[in-house]
């Protein structure tokens, strides 16, 4: 048996996104910037997929811009947002965002004051700290909605009002890749400027994301060419990807209540049935409506997670230590803000679930997991 549980990292492609795909790439490869009917009939079908990729998150279909992922996303806006900072302006944001944040942020820190918000044992962002944190010189508040570690999920309505109520003017900026179609989103009543978002994460293609932007704001691109996407994201459409996308959002907007309560159960009982079978063990996400329904991280005492990672994978499952995008890194600077134990923080796995996982897998998955830390275990005490 195979089972793959690092969905946050990436997903498999649904056969429906495929089979667009490959309708795209037969039937409908015109450039969509052509005048002629071959362009124009590509340009249709990326308008339908707009308007379906507005739809996950109750949006305009005008205010979505399509770019290369979530990270290429959350550097368009940031590095937009953070054009005009000047002398003693600030930046706020967290030590648990997403490296497509937290890096672009740090490349300011030399021109503009970097304010860190305070963040609790399961990652809840101190609504306290961060009003007193925004002030008048604040220019960007970038706080992510579902922390790609530990699904922890962010009161984004509540952060973007605090903020605005401070400074009217301050931009808000929401990294929303984990939470796009796996959380009720309506933009409409979430004072925020722009949210990214990513395609091969709700089982589309890679290599295309989203960007929603306020139509009562004007984006600044930091790629120039021929104009596409209003000139935000400027190059020849990935049309085939593109149209992947729409049909994962489409997909995902017509079963969004099923395939949300199945991943709420599969992960409560993971979580139960790990308790119940194995000793000195702490979950790291919440299983209520504060975590995400796909994302638990869990550590072993006395376990190295990159050794347990191995372990599974020799049983066909595949779990992850963390976020892809910073794998190879040698500590987890995510679990540390978390002030999470040393003799735990070194055997923290994350494992994510997607639309293909079921039932069938949990018990499969658990006794290996309970035989993996055991052994493991037994080495370390050699």
């Amino acid at each position: 048996m195979e089972v793959y549980l690092d969905n946050s990292a990436t997903t498999r492609v649904r056969r429906e996104v495929l089979q667009q795909i490959i309708d795209v790439n037969k039937n409908y490869y015109g450039n969509p910037s052509s005048l002629h009917r071959m362009g124009l009939m590509a340009e249709k079908k990326i308008d339908e997929a707009r308007r379906y990729a507005a739809k996950i998150i109750n949006a305009k279909y005008e205010e979505i811009y399509f770019t290369g992922g979530g990270t290429e996303s959350n550097n368009i806006a940031l590095i937009s947002h953070l054009s005009n900072i000047y002398e003693n302006s600030n930046i706020v944001t967290t030590k648990i965002e997403h490296p497509s944040v937290y890096n672009v942020v740090d490349q300011f820190k030399d021109k503009a004051s970097i304010r860190y918000v305070e963040t609790d044992g399961m990652g809840r962002v101190n609504l306290d700290d961060l009003e007193k944190k925004v002030d008048s010189d604040t220019v960007l508040v970038s706080i992510m909605h579902v922390n790609n570690e530990i699904g922890i999920v962010q009161d984004i309505k509540k952060i973007a009002e605090i903020a605005k109520s401070k400074n009217n003017s301050t931009k808000i900026h929401v990294d929303a890749v984990q939470s796009y179609g796996k959380i009720k989103i309506d933009i409409n009543n979430i004072p925020v400027d722009t949210m990214a978002f990513s395609s091969h994460k709700i089982h589309g293609p890679k290599g295309v994301g989203g960007l929603f932007v306020r139509s009562s704001l004007k984006i600044k691109p930091s790629v120039f060419g021929g104009g596409q996407e209003k000139s935000v994201r400027p190059g020849t459409e990935n049309t085939p990807g593109i149209i992947g996308f729409g049909e994962a959002c489409k997909l995902l907007y017509d079963n969004f209540e099923e395939e949300n309560y199945k991943l709420n159960e599969l992960k409560a009982l993971y979580a139960k049935r790990l308790s119940e079978e194995i000793k000195d063990i702490r979950i790291n996400s919440l299983l209520n409506e504060e975590g995400a329904p796909h994302i638990l991280n869990i550590s072993f005492k006395s376990v190295k997670g990159e050794v347990l990672v191995h372990f599974l994978e020799q049983k066909g499952i595949y779990v992850s230590t963390g976020s892809a995008c910073s794998s190879k890194s040698k500590n987890n600077r995510i679990l540390d803000a978390l002030n999470v134990d040393n003799e735990y923080i070194d055997g923290s796995i994350r494992m994510s679930l997607g639309y293909f996982n079921n039932h069938e897998e949990v018990e499969y998955v658990v006794m290996h997991i309970k035989q993996s830390v055991n052994d493991i275990r037994e080495i370390m005490m050699l």
